[in-house]
């Protein structure tokens, strides 16, 4: 696939900039500072060198006072240089650290918080629509999802279940995150049944054949891993009561699609359904992190039964979102957002659909998934 412009805004100073494997940190980086020193640490002899001697960074840093940015690629391979990093930092001599990672468990633990107001903290996420361009086919993202290393590749499918092995092996086994890789494996499934819903971890648990507190370790593994990630329930100046229970979601529709078994008491729409409102999770989340920093995503939803998919809640965006894994629009699917209205007459409303007309309709928006995913951004 051609290079394409990702919406990704670098910073002036130093910065972590965290994603999933695969999402494309280290190309967008080497693009964008070609004359940067780089530092990878997925290079065995590499990451042997930094983790016997951290300090060696020094080293490589003094020696090369020709260079202004430096790049080390998968920090948390070799947390220690973290102190390395903090101390050339506090000499103040005009150099930029660009910290990548894949993994924010060892990070926390060896406290990024060192870095705390020196590296801002900036994220990197699946291609949006925006980004691809003509090259968006939503029912090929719904399918596949829209991760690079995976679009990339000339067997897609392959590639999204190598990926999913590569995790499982190297960043949870490898790394000792959990003992039994047989009962992660199998929450992987029963947590794919929550793609876009409230967990039940006790449900989850039960299929699993584990302890729910095992099951909460292994969610916090996920996230930790940045491979899911979940939705609050808005409720700022509520005059309904609110759910409580944050939404879960995997961070990209073909990871989802991958893990979501399929057999003959599955119906199809309900496994095409939250792959389509994943999708538009995903985008809502990358088009946040890159042009909005100051908003934040939610789901609404009222103990009474009406949910809204997501809220967009910021200084200058307050826009309310449902999706509809349908071609026709019925007036009893404008109701959610009629009661959203009805209590925040200010937000914008939309639903997005499968159809391909774009229409307005008692002050809501109704508007196909593709085009409003494309334009986003």
């Amino acid at each position: 696939m051609e290079t394409i412009r990702r919406y990704f805004k670098p910073a002036k100073q130093s910065f972590f900039l965290l994603g999933p494997r695969g999402t494309g940190k280290s190309t967008t980086i080497k693009g964008l500072y070609p004359e940067a020193l780089y530092v990878d640490l997925l290079l065995p002899d590499v990451y042997r060198a930094y983790l016997a001697r951290p300090e060696r960074l020094r080293e490589v840093v003094l020696a090369n006072k020709d260079k202004n940015v430096f790049i080390l690629d998968e920090i948390q391979k070799v947390p220690q240089l973290l102190e390395v990093v903090h101390s050339l930092m506090e000499e103040k001599k005009g150099r930029q650290f660009i910290l990548t990672g894949s993994s924010a468990r060892k990070l926390k633990k060896t406290g990024a918080d060192l870095l705390a107001g020196r590296a801002l903290m900036k994220h990197m996420h699946p291609f949006i629509a925006a980004e691809l361009k003509n090259k968006f086919n939503l029912e090929k993202a719904l399918r596949l999802g829209t991760l690079p290393v995976v679009l990339d590749s000339d067997d897609p499918t392959a590639s999204l279940h190598a990926y999913i092995d590569l995790y499982i092996r190297e960043e949870v086994q490898m790394e000792g995150l959990t003992r039994n890789i047989g009962n992660f494996a199998r929450f992987l499934e029963a947590a794919s049944f929550s793609h876009g819903a409230v967990l039940n971890v006790s449900n989850i648990a039960r299929e699993c054949g584990v302890e729910r507190k095992t099951v909460e370790g292994y969610l916090h593994v996920l996230e930790d891993l940045l491979l899911s990630f979940r939705l609050p329930v808005f409720t700022k100046r509520a005059q309904r009561v609110t759910a409580q229970h944050a939404k879960f979601y995997f961070f990209d529709t073909g990871i989802y699609n991958a893990l979501r078994p399929s057999g003959p008491l599955d119906r199809p729409e309900e496994k095409a359904g939250a792959a389509l409102e994943g999708l538009v999770a995903q985008h809502l989340r990358a088009w946040i992190d890159y042009l909005h920093p100051e908003s934040r995503l939610f789901y609404w939803r009222t103990l009474a039964g009406s949910e809204v998919d997501f809220v967009v809640y910021g200084k200058d965006l307050f826009h309310a979102i449902e999706v509809k894994h349908a071609t026709v629009i019925h007036p009893k699917d404008l109701n959610a957002l009629k009661a959203f209205g009805q209590d925040y007459p200010e937000a914008k409303r939309t639903i997005l659909y499968r159809g391909k007309e774009k229409l307005l309709k008692d002050g809501i928006m109704i508007q196909p998934c593709a085009d409003f995913l494309v334009n986003l951004g």
